[in-house]
């Protein structure tokens, strides 16, 4: 039966670190937590958990998992942020793969909490995450800070029952600030790729992303909490593109 190495990249996560390493008890053989300098509790909550604390300097996102994934000791890695945790059915579903792990990888659906609300809609579930793979055969890839699990191609791959539940945001002025330093951070990467967005691409990106998410991904159906997150996550998409007219001023910094 292989072991199974989670692996949690944080910074600041003392809220909600306890429940995510508690949530990986009876399924992890190892924990590795990957810190870039945490100045509140998060060290010291993980080490009394039982995790491997490991500092390393935050070059990004998508750098800052391949090299986490390196350290861990077995080759099937679980992969999550310092604000997710395993549903009980989720980590019963793990638990029968390790009996029988007969892909390279596993698919689970990830469930968004905001505002102290699980959304169902708004494109916010589900949220089909590839979390848990054979790292001989998967990498970290995407465009920072929108890191994504991606494995070779020709490999089998599975899907699991049960959430990954993701305490995303707890207030609608957390949500602003985050989706605020994303756009700066994704605004010099896609100036980086391909220069500045276009101004049609500014106006018809954020509208066409409200008018999915919220008429066709039902965001409507999750009440004012899905208003909210909907509109906030339109924003994102329009200060990202926005940005780019001086996305020469910007990088991938973690501060």
């Amino acid at each position: 039966m292989p072991g199974i190495s989670a692996v949690i990249i944080t910074y600041n996560e003392e809220k909600y670190i306890g429940q995510c390493l508690a949530s990986l008890k009876d399924v992890a053989d190892e924990i590795v937590v990957v810190d870039s300098f945490s100045t509140d509790n998060t060290r010291e909550i993980s080490k009394k958990l039982g995790g491997r604390v490991l500092q390393h300097t935050f070059e990004g996102y998508i750098e800052q998992k391949n090299w986490a994934m390196l350290q861990a000791k077995y080759d099937h890695i679980l992969s999550l942020d310092g604000d997710e945790m395993l549903s009980e059915e989720l980590k019963n579903s793990i638990l029968k793969v390790k009996k029988n792990w007969d892909k390279d990888g596993y698919y689970f659906n990830r469930r968004n909490n905001f505002y102290g609300k699980w959304l169902y809609h708004s494109g916010e579930y589900p949220d089909r995450k590839l979390r848990l793979a054979d790292r001989r055969k998967a990498y970290w890839d995407g465009v920072n800070p929108h890191d994504k699990l991606r494995i070779e191609k020709g490999t089998k791959t599975g899907f699991l029952k049960g959430d990954l539940l993701h305490y995303a945001q707890d207030t609608p002025k957390e949500h602003m600030d985050k989706i605020n330093k994303f756009a700066t951070i994704s605004a010099g990467e896609l100036y980086r790729i391909r220069g500045k967005s276009s101004w049609a691409r500014i106006f018809f990106s954020p509208v066409w992303r409200f008018i999915w998410n919220y008429f066709f991904r039902l965001g409507f159906l999750d009440g004012k909490t899905g208003l909210q997150v909907c509109y906030i996550n339109a924003r994102q998409s329009y200060l990202k593109h926005l940005y780019t007219r001086k996305a020469e001023n910007y990088s991938t910094s973690f501060s």
